[in-house]
């Protein structure tokens, strides 16, 4: 079934998660699907009046977004979503392929049977969603999958640097996994991986890893200008 647009932000629920995460999450998810674009500027008004948050709380998320390079200040404009550059996206891809094969070959030394089995079944997922296409789904199932291999390896610092890594190529993500040629190379490599992690065969998960990221990496740098 074809995804609809968003035309605004989604406004933040009560969750357990602190209000800072949750506005994060919102605008990730925000800029990765269009409703926030690469140079739109923000109103803090706007914003508010849509998440349904106070300009306290947003302000403190919108600081943490620009720390980490999301959103950029520009003179006589105020704060915008910043444009990704073909030479920091290419460094961010490389970064994340190690850490990924570092996190999947931890998750491995770690992992029960039980782990194992809920990370074939996020797989699973993700791979049924690269087949219908659900380009917002196959975002959120990534998300899980990856989420589970960290927290089984055990490694906050991987985690943290894997999801501040993907903010700063938010931009980049929905456009290129929409690719249909990219999305039957990803089921295949999902495959792989997953097939490597249950066999718990260190070495052929790890390259698997790599390669996962090394052809999203020429997927989405294919989208921007060198």
């Amino acid at each position: 079934m074809p995804e609809a647009a968003d035309n605004i932000l989604v406004p933040i629920r009560q969750q357990v998660a602190p209000l800072r995460l949750r506005i994060i999450q919102s605008v990730r998810r925000a800029i990765e699907r269009g409703v926030l674009s690469p140079g739109q500027r923000l109103v803090e008004k706007d914003l508010c009046l849509q998440l349904e948050v106070s300009r306290t709380s947003l302000r403190e998320a919108l600081r943490e977004l620009e720390a980490d390079g999301v959103l950029t200040h520009v003179s006589n404009r105020g704060l915008t979503v910043a444009r990704i550059g073909y030479r920091d996206a290419e460094n961010i891809y490389r970064i994340r392929a190690e850490i990924e094969a570092i996190t999947v070959e931890q998750f491995i030394e770690k992992a029960t049977d039980e782990d194992v089995l809920v990370m074939s079944e996020w797989g699973t997922a993700l791979v049924e969603a690269y087949r219908l296409g659900a380009r917002f789904e196959i975002l959120e199932s990534k998300r899980r999958f990856y989420d589970h291999i960290c927290v089984v390896a055990d490694n906050n610092v991987a985690s943290e640097i894997l999801n501040k890594l993907s903010l700063r190529t938010s931009q980049l993500r929905a456009p290129s996994v929409s690719r249909p040629e990219r999305q039957v190379q990803s089921i295949v490599e999902i495959e792989e991986l997953t097939e490597a992690i249950r066999n718990r065969d260190t070495k052929r998960a790890v390259k698997a890893a790599r390669n996962h990221v090394h052809n999203a990496a020429r997927s989405a740098l294919s989208l921007i200008e060198s």
